[in-house]
């Protein structure tokens, strides 16, 4: 990875799922007056595995920016959370999606990627959804409930460096489980359960989870829940906080399923130009009805929801859009 932070290496799209628009006159007065003198002609958001919702959310993100800014991006392939953080603080992509748990580790030199080296290149831009622990196995594996997962369990976790990853082995420990882990993408975790090469999977993303979705058409599925001890257990020894899975969204729920959550944000570069980040985000938090179609997690996509960072400083740009629009950042809080 690059350590020269302006060098916007940014053509360097795996997944491009926008590409350059000159949509002229059809740009809002404000983008049309912003200083876009500074700005790089392409741009990539740092996403996870295909089959999670990063992947879905990011991409879907960088198709909106784009078209509305007539830059060419899109959503690149990665580790998850803490990747992420590295790919974002050394240059390598310009915007990126974590959860508070990594950044904070991030931004204590604790990073499991880069121990040691303080991520002070990592801004916030905007708030995007809770990410909720939740736990499936095929329901003929006879498992509903996390006491019941077997001694010895294969049990995928995400892919490495995830969120997911990093939490959920500690979680399950935490709780008495005695298991094997597994890493990979979402989409080949579900394949693996369903061909039995798995016992259980513990996802850590946004819901609907397209993987779990995926399942729900193919197999019978358990979606198993937190009992209340094992979510105070669990609330106690992480940085996590309560959090009902709606019974609406998936099939194989009846009621509402009680789990676990971490609050997830998206991030750029600090050295990214100003007017380029206000307007990633003022299109972003004004436009809920675009967002929620790139996924239904974006619902909390809100400007309501900024106050639920305390971990990452946010770009300047990004916070003069929220204090110009009542959501009040402390100039201490800004990088």
């Amino acid at each position: 990875m690059s350590a020269n932070h302006r060098s916007f290496p940014l053509s360097r799209v795996a997944t491009t799922l926008a590409t350059s628009a000159c949509i002229g006159g059809l740009l809002l007065a404000s983008t049309a007056h912003a200083d876009r003198s500074e700005w790089p002609q392409s741009f990539t958001m740092g996403t996870a595995s295909q089959g999670g919702t990063y992947f879905v959310y990011g991409s879907g993100w960088a198709n909106l920016i784009a078209d509305e800014l007539g830059l060419s991006g899109g959503g690149e392939v990665t580790g998850g959370p803490t990747q992420n953080l590295a790919l974002v603080h050394s240059g390598d992509i310009a915007f990126g999606m974590t959860t508070m748990g990594p950044a904070a580790d991030a931004m204590s030199g604790n990073s499991p990627l880069a121990p040691g080296v303080v991520m002070d290149n990592v801004c916030a831009m905007f708030p995007m959804y809770e990410t909720p622990f939740s736990i499936s196995a095929l329901t003929d594996s006879g498992i509903t409930s996390i006491s019941e997962i077997p001694d010895g369990a294969r049990i995928g976790f995400g892919p490495a460096g995830s969120t997911s990853d990093t939490y959920f082995p500690a979680i399950l420990a935490e709780l008495g489980v005695n298991f094997e882990r597994r890493n990979g993408g979402w989409t080949d975790l579900g394949g693996q359960l369903q061909d039995g090469l798995l016992d259980v999977i513990a996802f850590a993303a946004g819901i609907p989870i397209p993987a779990v979705s995926q399942l729900e058409v193919q197999t019978d599925v358990n979606i198993i829940e937190f009992t209340e001890e094992e979510q105070a257990a669990a609330i106690k020894a992480f940085p996590v906080s309560e959090f009902m899975i709606p019974a609406s969204t998936y099939t194989t729920l009846e009621e509402d399923a009680r789990a676990v959550s971490m609050w997830n944000f998206a991030i750029a570069g600090c050295d990214l130009p100003e007017d380029l980040v206000y307007e990633a985000t003022r299109i972003t938090m004004e436009n809920n009805d675009k967002m929620r179609s790139v996924h239904r997690s974006a619902a909390t996509t809100i400007p309501e929801n900024v106050v639920h960072n305390h971990v990452i400083p946010f770009h300047p740009g990004a916070a003069r859009w929220f204090n110009e629009n009542g959501y009040e950042i402390d100039a201490a809080q800004i990088h």
